[in-house]
């Protein structure tokens, strides 16, 4: 039997409280894959998605400063607490793809090493756990500390190498800057004839620091930091396109959820009375029957055409 409608509906009262989870749009979202609802954790993944991560790794903490001035510029409504990249190894991943740009920094120690120039956390995942990340086309800055007097050959060299390992993954490099108004002779963080990001000395130059953070933080806005934070927001993929076999499928699923609420409301609305004879009533023009009980105060539909001259018990 196949239930349309029932006046009997009324008398199920809880039992028939998730009725909604049988009805086809119901039944093809869970079978199609359709979004019905965003949960909070998905919100605060779309909000983090809009804003620009901040990490570090640092020795003496002069590099940590530089994050928290940084951080302070942009605002909290634009960017993260900075966060130190000891802190995440292992998550490097699932932190990365939760902000929609990353500005990046780190301080020089092995100088003169050709690689792992940093001596802090980043030099343990550089050619381990970051090379299977996925951050093609996100906007990333670099930002470095060095002494550019006592190693002046080799000033900020780790910044360089924090820069070419996030450039071969793909990322799009912003935030180069001029190498007027410092005292190096060399350093592996020139790309072109520009530095790879903002780079400080907070050995030789401390107090141009603050002023040198402003006027990057602008800078990053102009060429666009804000506009690719968009990138990491989680996107839901399009429900396939239903095929002729999964349309089939749904309308079965559908006769046996009929099947069974027939069944609930038989057995919930005392029906069930041998005395309770219904009659059925055919509609050759829809197809449907109306089977009315002996008092006509109970009827329910069905889309089966009745056999000639009988009457239903059920």
């Amino acid at each position: 039997m196949k239930l349309l409608t029932t006046s009997s509906f009324v008398l199920l009262g809880s039992s028939l409280q998730n009725v909604n989870a049988f009805t086809p749009n119901a039944m093809h979202r869970r079978r199609f894959g359709g979004v019905t609802h965003t949960s909070k954790a998905s919100y605060t993944a779309l909000y983090m998605g809009t804003k620009v991560g901040i990490f570090f790794g640092t020795s003496t903490g002069s590099t940590a400063d530089v994050a928290d001035l940084l951080y302070e510029q942009f605002g909290d409504d634009i960017a993260s607490e900075p966060i130190e990249i000891d802190t995440i190894q292992g998550s490097v991943a699932k932190i990365f793809e939760q902000y929609g740009a990353l500005v990046v920094g780190t301080p020089t120690w092995n100088t003169g090493a050709d690689s792992e120039r940093s001596g802090t956390g980043w030099d343990e995942i550089y050619y381990g756990e970051m090379q299977d990340l996925n951050l093609v086309g996100k906007k990333v800055a670099v930002f470095g500390l060095g002494d550019q007097v006592s190693y002046a050959e080799n000033y900020a060299d780790a910044s360089g190498e924090l820069y070419d390992v996030f450039e071969g993954l793909g990322c799009q490099m912003i935030g180069h800057t001029s190498q007027d108004g410092y005292e190096h002779e060399a350093s592996k963080a020139i790309k072109g004839d520009k530095f790879c990001g903002l780079l400080c000395d907070a050995v030789n130059q401390e107090e141009l620091t603050e002023d040198r953070v402003v006027q990057w933080v602008a800078q990053l806005k102009e060429e666009g930091i804000l506009d690719g934070s968009s990138s990491a927001t989680p996107e839901v993929a399009a429900a396939p396109a239903p095929t002729a076999a999964d349309e089939i499928n749904v309308v079965k699923e559908l006769e046996e959820q009929s099947r069974i609420l027939d069944e609930n409301i038989m057995t919930h609305s005392g029906l069930k009375n041998d005395s309770d004879s219904f009659t059925p009533h055919h509609n050759p023009v829809t197809g449907r029957t109306m089977w009315t009980s002996a008092d006509g105060r109970t009827c329910y539909y069905t889309v089966d055409a009745p056999k000639v001259g009988t009457k239903f018990s059920p």
